[in-house]
């Protein structure tokens, strides 16, 4: 494959745009060379600017759970664009996707459209903060909710600690109320609410980690956590969404079984535009303006695009033989990846929740953030390399997720093992 296109184009757009992305992790700084520059994409493939054509495994970082460019979103959209872009005022459409995610998510008695994941969480913490009259907000290492000032923080030098910032002009009395906990490990969180007694208006959490490559929740955890927040007064906050109707046509929630009271949604709802929702029980979300006294507002949110395109995407979802379908070709994926690296005596750990996985080099199991953060990146590198230039497409990171879709073939999965298989070789 020859990348002089894409190398030319990222030269130029460094001369225009900071780094030359528009989101760091896609300047392939983890993992060295130059990202190529995506000009369309179909089902299962992207194609760049040199004409290379990729397996895809990022899937636009979740949202494309159909493929790439599915003929009956389009066709929706085409009708959609025709009648207007963007009007600042209802849409029936609102109505009826509303109503679809409330017949998804039981949880949901109430929801509102915003543009984006970072709306999404930043907006319903402010609601449980407003509800409970609290001011502390319990986040997880690894756990990434978007870059709200207050939501931009590590672990300090204990889970007992208040948050550092983790980012230049994030002053620290923006993040004194952010606490970490470790995911994974109720005590660290039970620690956390021993020391702030009545003070924590929320808990936040990926219900499966897709920010420090896919980590899902040992058995127990988040029922543990419904239990410690039902006992000290506290909102409970899935955020989904990356998950939302990612695992499961219930997100994560259904899958395990856990109620929280505010769940936050993006990505997928959208069909590939932007979108976020947060929504939850309505004795809380009847806290937000114009009914109560929590405010927030955009003037995008609920457009008649992102509506449209996200209540199609659902409504294929809907059908009964698509999630077992997506489990079947992960398990095909994870089985592939792991015979390989047996074959060749290379210590492998793929985690995986559906059509979400993520595999690490490591001996030891990956169940929170520094588990993940010991694994050998470097052999991550090598490998990723070697496939983006056989024609496989990973996102670039060890830390972010892999996503199928319905579009991929078993015959794309088993070209990605054989390459896989081939790319050992050189770890």
């Amino acid at each position: 494959m020859t990348f002089e296109t894409s190398e030319k184009l990222f030269a130029e757009a460094k001369r225009h745009i900071p780094g030359g992305v528009n989101s760091p992790v896609r300047s392939f700084r983890s993992v060295g060379g130059t990202p190529p520059f995506i000009v369309r994409a179909k089902g299962a493939h992207v194609f760049d600017a040199d004409g290379n054509d990729y397996i895809d495994y990022v899937g636009s970082w979740g949202p494309a759970i159909l493929g790439h460019a599915p003929p009956a979103i389009l066709n929706e959209l085409n009708q959609a664009m025709k009648a207007g872009l963007s009007f600042g005022a209802p849409t029936p459409k609102e109505i009826e996707l509303a109503r679809l995610i409330k017949k998804a998510l039981s949880s949901i008695e109430l929801v509102r459209f915003v543009n984006s994941g970072t709306e999404a969480t930043m907006s319903a913490i402010r609601v449980a903060r407003g509800f409970t009259g609290r001011n502390k907000v319990i986040k997880f290492d690894g756990c990434y909710h978007g870059h709200a000032d207050f939501l931009l923080v590590k672990a300090g030098s204990g889970a007992a600690t208040c948050g550092i910032p983790d980012s230049l002009g994030v002053p620290a009395s923006f993040t004194e109320h952010t606490l970490v906990a470790n995911y994974n490990n109720l005590a660290s969180v039970e620690a956390l609410f021993a020391a702030n007694k009545k003070d924590i208006a929320c808990l936040i959490v990926e219900p499966v980690i897709g920010n420090m490559g896919c980590i899902p929740p040992a058995p127990g955890f988040l029922e543990g956590l419904r239990k410690i927040c039902d006992a000290e007064g506290t909102i409970l906050i899935f955020d989904e969404v990356m998950t939302g109707f990612r695992v499961g046509f219930s997100g994560a929630q259904g899958l395990y079984n856990i109620k929280p009271d505010l769940t936050t949604l993006g990505k997928i709802i959208g069909g590939g535009l932007p979108v976020g929702a947060y929504g939850g029980r309505k004795d809380i979300m009847e806290m937000v303006a114009p009914v109560g006294g929590v405010y927030q507002a955009g003037t995008l949110s609920g457009n008649p695009l992102a509506m449209v395109a996200g209540l199609k995407t659902l409504e294929a979802l809907e059908e009964a033989r698509i999630y077992p379908h997506l489990e079947t070709l992960g398990h095909f994926l994870e089985n592939g990846f792991k015979a390989s690296a047996k074959q060749h005596g290379i210590p492998l750990v793929v985690n995986r929740v559906g059509s979400m996985f993520s595999f690490f080099f490591t001996d030891k199991p990956v169940t929170d953030a520094a588990s993940a953060r010991a694994a050998d990146a470097d052999k991550f590198k090598t490998v990723f390399q070697f496939l983006l230039a056989h024609g496989v497409y990973l996102a670039p990171s060890p830390f972010e997720a892999g996503f199928l879709s319905l579009a991929h073939q078993r015959s794309d999965i088993e070209e990605t093992v054989q390459l896989f298989d081939e790319a050992l070789k050189l770890v």
